[in-house]
């Protein structure tokens, strides 16, 4: 069992590493080809049109680029936060049908009584409804 656990964990740190490697070389020909293409265009429009134009043109292209990666970067971002809310939904509603956690919420009203388990419900929802509205109403701040 444990040296299962212990070859997963190698496995799985191997493969991490190996996706961390290839991120970082698309990464650095990603740049460099943004890089060499920048100077082209620099020189074409500075043999056409004079330095300034090439400046501005050179600032375009990585404007654009910036721009489609802000754009494939918030799109990534809002991917993340939805799969993160899907998995905490799903995990609540299993909890909730668990017969397990079923069985010991009855015999925690049994051991307690539902007279003075009322109160502490009410106390608990009226804490839960002040937490999600205080949630819903603040800034979502970028991450």
């Amino acid at each position: 069992m444990l040296q299962r656990l212990v070859d997963d964990l190698k496995t799985s740190s191997a493969d991490a590493l190996r996706l961390s490697a290839l991120a970082v070389a698309l990464g650095l020909a990603g740049f460099l080809t943004v890089g060499f293409a920048c100077t082209a265009i620099f020189i074409v429009v500075l043999q056409n049109n004079g330095l300034p134009e090439a400046c501005l043109a050179g600032a375009a292209v990585f404007l654009a680029v910036t721009l489609v990666l802000t754009a494939w970067y918030l799109a990534y971002q809002h991917a993340v936060r939805r799969h993160a809310l899907e998995a905490e939904k799903s995990a609540l509603s299993a909890a909730l049908t668990d017969p397990a956690v079923l069985a010991i919420g009855l015999q925690v009203v049994r051991t307690i009584g539902v007279r003075r388990l009322l109160p502490l419900l009410a106390i608990g929802g009226i804490a839960l409804g002040l937490s999600s509205a205080r949630h819903s109403e603040a800034p979502d701040h970028a991450d």
